[in-house]
């Protein structure tokens, strides 16, 4: 009979400690409805064949001329200035050797973005260049335990009169805005790291499903568009009733799909006419 006993509750109790570790913040949510009312460019409103460079100023000024929120990421340089750049490396946009932490902001001024005369920006140029025109989603790009990127992006953002939300796929991130901004709405990125090739272990098990939800306690969910029906994103949503984010959406036919799926949509590589804030 004790045997029977321990067959039927170990799972009973494995079950409620996952929806414990993927429930979002649920009590004293702020109101994330105006996120909806946008579409999102990611990186901003870039263009190759036109030589503008994702998050470049001009890709920046594009979205809002256009109508579109933005999606931007940030990092840190050496010196401790919040760029807006999304690769921890500088090969791919500036065919430099070293990442983005190796510079100081002047040194990284001197790196044009690709061919274009567009340089890497710092994130205070951005804010003062949308100036509240549109919202932004930032992607807080934290290695590891290092919260500074976190730290100096609200410094700015707090003086910022502009709507905005903060995401990260470091919880530690969100932890960090739950503990010194929570009324701020903030975001756990995530990916099916498993379908998508990335899976490094116990670590990506974890982000995948959500199971440092308990940890950072997220007002929504950022999930790749491609897996809709990933279980803990799902039942985030239908569940705990809180707004998920799609990324990065690639055509028009992605996008009509997305809709029916998720709340937020950012989009890249074609421009949804007609469809901004």
């Amino acid at each position: 009979m004790n045997i029977l006993v321990m067959m039927l509750l170990v799972p009973a109790v494995m079950l409620v400690l996952y929806f414990l570790m993927i429930m979002p913040r649920v009590r004293y949510k702020p109101d994330t409805t105006p996120f909806t009312k946008w579409l999102y460019a990611h990186r901003g409103l870039h263009n190759e064949k036109e030589n503008i460079p994702e998050n470049s100023l001009e890709a920046f000024r594009r979205a809002v001329e256009a109508g579109f929120g933005i999606e931007l990421d940030i990092r840190m340089s050496r010196d401790g200035v919040p760029v807006v750049f999304h690769d921890e490396a500088l090969m791919r946009m500036c065919g430099k050797e070293g990442r983005i932490c190796d510079y100081d902001y002047a040194e990284l001024q001197c790196f044009p973005l690709g061919r274009s005369g567009e340089r890497i920006p710092g994130f205070e140029e951005v804010l003062e260049l949308v100036a509240g025109r549109v919202p932004l989603i930032v992607e807080l790009k934290a290695d590891r335990a290092d919260m500074a990127v976190c730290r100096e992006a609200d410094r700015l953002l707090s003086r910022y009169e502009g709507l905005y939300c903060i995401e990260s796929f470091n919880p530690l991130a969100v932890l960090w805005y739950r503990l010194h901004r929570s009324e701020v709405v903030r975001g756990q990125l995530s990916d099916a790291f498993w379908k998508e090739g990335e899976y490094v272990g116990t670590i990506s098990f974890l982000l995948q499903n959500l199971l440092f939800n308990w940890l950072g306690k997220p007002d929504f969910i950022a999930y790749n568009c491609k897996y809709p029906k990933m279980l803990s994103k799902w039942l985030c949503r239908r569940l705990y009733h809180i707004k998920t984010a799609a990324w990065t959406i690639k055509s028009r036919e992605q996008l009509r799909e997305a809709r029916k799926h998720f709340d937020i949509f950012i989009f890249d590589g074609f421009v949804p006419k007609g469809e901004g804030g």
